[in-house]
């Protein structure tokens, strides 16, 4: 089972250039089974650029959320603390391996779905 995540471009590029190796959540799927995610780069690209293999899922505070993470972020702290801004735990989903599509995929022709708020599972591939 793969899931579906909106990402902005300026992020979704980050993991497909290695530079951001954690993908931060303030809720995460339920699902045990999901072990691949389909990157759709949110306004203005608004194409599934790519998938991700999850290698796992951290649940933390944020103070040892961020010091876990911080490396390989690919975003600021001031960012980091502002997105978390009303929880006190938060979600990073470890990137094990990418794939980059060679050509963007469409979510409504390719997936027959509409792009989603946070996330949507996809099990038709």
């Amino acid at each position: 089972m793969k899931v579906v995540l909106s990402i902005k471009p300026e992020f979704a590029n980050k993991i497909f250039d290695g530079t951001k190796k954690f993908e931060f959540r303030k809720a995460i799927f339920k699902n045990q089974d999901v072990k691949t995610i389909l990157v759709y780069s949110s306004s203005p690209v608004q194409k599934v650029i790519g998938e991700f293999q999850i290698e796992h899922i951290l649940k933390d505070n944020l103070a040892s959320l961020w010091e876990t993470t911080k490396d390989y972020s690919g975003i600021t702290e001031d960012y980091f603390y502002q997105y978390f801004a009303d929880k006190e735990t938060g979600f990073a989903i470890k990137i094990k391996s990418k794939k980059k599509y060679t050509k963007p995929k469409c979510l409504r022709a390719d997936f027959n779905l509409f792009p989603p708020q946070s996330f949507v599972y996809w099990t038709n591939g």
